[in-house]
This record gives structure tokens, sequence and C-alpha cells, in this order.
């Protein structure tokens, strides 16, 4: 099986999937390769909304400060895995989850667990920007508000150097105070990985974070990815195979709520173990 869609980058290699923390021997049972930490680690995990059942014993280990990608076609529990890793799933009234998942070693499941204190470890980024109606500076130092911080010297601090470390400070440096309305589609989405960075968590979670976004602003997200996993633990979820392709070290393919095949991308886009990631990965279905 050699499947080569035009979707890789140049020059990829068996070093890339050594590089991704994965052993390339593995397959579709690859996981971190001993001297990787394992910050989040899923086991047999289960969802259900109501009587449907949206994740079917998942097990999946996530390296620290490497980017992991979700794909597998609409509603195959990519987004809802996601929002397994902090909890948001916990805020809808029918959902029932059987198994575990672990962060830095400890069940995020733990009743003693301060889950607020989780959010604030592990961020989210949404589809859909969603910048408050109030200042640039403001936005981002909402968080740090809400966790206590009130330094006025703190918090400009604290803006600039999340506002540098997505890419936007140089746009709106002169523009703090103005409505972080204004900006266009790619920079409220920015933004919104700053005010997610402001709070300083140990992973990011984004999903879908360029649907929106034409080709120029989605290429500055994706050299803001490659930037951030120098410091943060990156899971993104993706119809975009190709962006996929671009900007993960590992990818993890997902259907009708089961983890089909994980392993170095690299691996999975042009030699994957199982008929259905092929048939995905080259448009059979999807």
């Amino acid at each position: 099986m050699n499947v080569v869609p035009p979707l890789l980058r140049a020059g990829a290699s068996l070093a890339d999937e050594e590089a991704a923390g994965l052993d390339p021997a593995a397959g579709a049972a690859a996981a971190p390769r001993p001297g990787l930490n394992t910050l989040l680690e899923v086991d047999a995990l289960s969802l259900w909304y109501g009587a449907a059942r949206a994740l079917d014993r998942v097990s999946l280990a996530i390296p620290e400060k490497r980017v992991t990608a979700f794909i597998g076609p609409s509603g195959c529990g990519k987004s809802t895995l996601l929002r397994c890793f902090n909890r948001l799933n916990d805020l809808i009234d029918t959902v029932r989850v059987e198994g575990d998942i672990r962060f830095a070693g400890r069940s995020i499941y733990d009743p003693e667990l301060d889950v607020n204190g989780l959010r604030k470890r592990i961020g989210m980024v949404f589809q859909k920007s969603n910048p408050f109606p109030k200042s640039i500076f403001e936005n981002v130092a909402y968080g740090c508000r809400i966790h206590g911080l009130s330094r006025k010297d703190d918090l400009e601090a604290i803006v600039e150097r999340s506002l540098r470390s997505a890419a936007l400070w140089g746009e709106v440096k002169d523009r703090l105070q103005e409505s972080a309305l204004g900006l266009s589609g790619g920079q409220q989405q920015r933004l919104c990985i700053a005010r997610a960075i402001a709070i300083e968590p140990e992973v990011m979670l984004l999903d879908e974070p360029c649907s929106a976004l034409d080709p120029v602003a989605t290429a500055k997200i994706e050299d803001l990815i490659h930037a951030l996993k120098a410091d943060y633990t990156i899971v993104i979820v993706t119809h975009n195979m190709q962006q996929a392709a671009r900007v993960s070290d590992s990818t993890a393919f997902m259907y009708m709520g089961e983890l089909v095949e994980t392993g170095a991308t690299t691996q999975i886009f042009t030699a994957p173990a199982k008929r259905e990631t092929e048939d995905y990965i080259t448009g059979r279905f999807g």
C-alpha cells in the first residue's frame, strides 16, 4: 500500500516519524517512543449523548510538546473527544462517560479534581472565533482577571507577551483599547489564541481553528501552531487533511466513534495500516 496524495511536507522521511515521538515500526498501534513524555492518555473511553454512543472505547497517548491532529468525516467523534480533555462535555446533561483520561498521570475524572483548574491548564480555541465585546486588551486580560490578577503592570506584561506569542502584537499594539470585534476574522482567531495563552496552559485544544478563514489567514494560524509547539502540547481537530499533514507530528483517524488508526503523520498519509484510513485520505469517502 503506497498512498501518496499531494499533502506531505517536502523531505518527509522516517526521521519525521521519530521526531513525532512515535515508533515507525508500531503501525496502527503507534505509541510515544521512550524518552518522550505522554501528557494525555485516553484509556478505553466511551461516551454517550443520551442513548447515542459518540465514542467507542478510544485509547490514545498524546506526547508532550507535539502537535496531534484528529481527522475523520463529520460526526466521527473528533470534536467530542477533544472536548473530553477539559471536560466541556460535562456541561451537557445527557452525557455519560466510561473509561478514563489521564492528564500528567492523574485521572481528569478524579472526584477531588478541580475542574476549573483543569480548564486553566488545558485551554481551548473554538471553530468560530469568539472575541468578547470588549477591547483587545481586555479580551486577553480577561482570564487573568478571573483568576485574581489585577495589577496593571502585570496585566500589561501578560497581554503583550500573549499577543506576541500569537503573532498579533505588531498588528494591534497601537489599537489595544479598540473593540476586538473590529478585527478581521484571522486576527480574531489569533486573539482567541492569545487569550488562551494568557493564563499559561500546558495544552492547547484547537477545534477546526481555520475552517472560517481565508488561505492567507489560515497560513498565519498554521505558522503560529508550528511556533507554539515549542512551549505547548497541541491537539487539533481538522477536516482539512492537507492542514493535518502540514502542521501535525502525529495523526489519529477516527470513524463512527472509533479510533481506527494513529501514528506519525508521514506514516498515516503515505503507508496507512488500515484500509479505512487509506480510503479516507484518498477521498473514497468522507
